[in-house]
């Protein structure tokens, strides 16, 4: 708890380019967050070296990525938005939790086996291993409440089973974190496999709306998005396609998929394609623009960075020390 408040932490990686399905799926939902909640929200750069990056590139991203959360309607005033790599409680915090994961926990985890398969010529320990930082990411903050999906509920499960087993060892340290159940995001899944979510790391690019993607390109990506020869606009699992078009439609205009259904009711795929895209349309042109803005003010930006990185420390240092000294560090000399 700080200030009364509950501790919800989160974040996201700077690789890749963010989509239409992170905006609707979570970021959006992150904004009224802090009137409930004192929440951290973390460009997390350490967890993106586990794949080799471009230098140049990563900085670039990792900054866009943090503009990117302003630019959305998250008040740096209100919530904490800082580089995960500002804070080095974060790595200090994984070698000692490390020490406390045992490796049949690491080798059950299903995410390193998928990355393990794609990355086959770059299987490092940062890898394996990368569960553990999740962990100090969100125990460094004593989060009460984490925000995930499926695919990470294994991970939260773990950090959940570390601070349980330094707690039984050395008392009441860590908070249990347990899973964010707020309002829920829109699923939105990839235009050209129905089946899958859409992804910043899909190869097929027509398969992904990014958030800076220009009115024309949504356009052109809508229009080719993947339907069925059926014809009608009913929201069904056997239209996976056009279900999933109602469901980009119906988070960007604030409609219920039946209301969606209704209004184009009769109407075919020409009509409601092109709708589509012009919805998304209107809801990234306001955070483009304000993207664009923010990213000219190069002063507001570094003061963001430097202010939020301190708070971030400040909350940080506190769980390290409390840690530190359980396990027996020496004190520090002042």
């Amino acid at each position: 708890m700080i200030d009364g408040n509950k501790v919800l932490f989160s974040g996201m990686q700077a690789t890749g380019n963010l989509t239409l399905g992170n905006y609707l799926g979570a970021l959006k939902n992150w904004v009224t967050l802090c009137d409930e909640y004192e929440c951290f929200y973390s460009v997390v750069d350490m967890h993106s070296i586990t794949i080799r990056q471009d230098p140049a590139v990563l900085r670039k991203r990792a900054r866009n990525l943090l503009t990117l959360y302003i630019a959305a309607g998250l008040d740096p005033k209100k919530n904490c938005i800082y580089y995960q790599s500002h804070v080095s409680g974060h790595a200090e915090l994984a070698w000692i939790l490390d020490c406390f994961t045992y490796m049949g926990e690491l080798n059950r985890m299903t995410q390193f086996k998928d990355k393990a398969a794609k990355h086959a010529d770059n299987i490092n320990s940062g890898l394996f291993t990368y569960p553990v930082l999740m962990a100090a990411d969100i125990l460094l903050y004593q989060a009460d409440v984490v925000p995930v999906g499926i695919d990470q509920m294994q991970h939260l499960e773990l950090t959940r089973n570390i601070a349980e087993r330094f707690n039984n060892i050395y008392g009441d340290v860590f908070t249990i974190p347990e899973a964010y159940i707020g309002k829920v995001g829109a699923k939105i899944m990839s235009l050209q496999d129905p089946s899958k979510k859409m992804s910043k790391s899909d190869e097929n690019p027509n398969g992904s709306i990014y958030l800076m993607d220009d009115p024309d390109t949504i356009m052109r990506k809508c229009k080719r998005a993947v339907t069925d020869s059926e014809g009608c606009i009913l929201y069904r699992d056997e239209q996976p396609g056009i279900k999933n078009l109602i469901d980009i439609y119906s988070a960007c205009t604030g409609k219920t998929p039946d209301e969606t259904v209704k209004e184009f009711q009769g109407k075919g795929y020409g009509d409601f394609k092109p709708a589509v895209g012009e919805a998304v349309v209107s809801v990234l042109k306001p955070l483009q623009d304000e993207f664009a803005r923010l990213s000219k003010d190069k002063a507001y930006i570094d003061s963001v960075i430097k202010e939020n990185a301190e708070k971030a420390n400040y909350y940080a240092t506190k769980t390290l020390r409390k840690v530190q000294r359980k396990v027996g560090f020496p004190d520090r000399i002042r």
